[in-house]
């Protein structure tokens, strides 16, 4: 078992699981994406649930309610990068704009901003 997987991994694992599916499941096209979504959406509604129904103590005291609270964080990036093969998004490119999106957040003025946004425009 890998201590460590790159988003080029994950992306592979996903790529390897549809093709034992083949036929099976709904193939990973730009038509499937939006389903691939809401189904990463999903997932993170029930990692949601499980903090609302568990509660943060015991997700980070309790080994299994741990491991179910991680599984489903598991299921969201599963459908996230089936999503990012529906629409042909590679690690590459997922990290030229992640440091961009990175660069511009580590020079960002929360304050100012949130302050400019509520700021009355009369």
């Amino acid at each position: 078992m890998q201590n460590d997987l790159s988003f080029s991994d994950i992306l592979e694992m996903q790529k390897n699981l549809q093709e034992r599916h083949r036929g099976e499941w709904a193939p990973l096209t730009p038509d499937y994406g939006r389903s691939c979504v809401l189904w990463m959406v999903e997932e993170l509604g029930e990692a949601i649930s499980v903090i609302k129904k568990r509660g943060e103590a015991r997700i980070m005291a309790d080994s299994a309610i741990r491991e179910a609270f991680i599984e489903e964080f598991a299921d969201v990036i599963m459908f996230m990068a089936d999503a990012f093969i529906c629409y042909d998004i590679d690690a590459s490119e997922l990290a030229n704009v992640y440091m961009k999106k990175h660069l511009r957040n580590m020079d960002r003025d929360w304050a100012k901003e949130e302050a400019e946004k509520n700021r009355d425009p009369t």
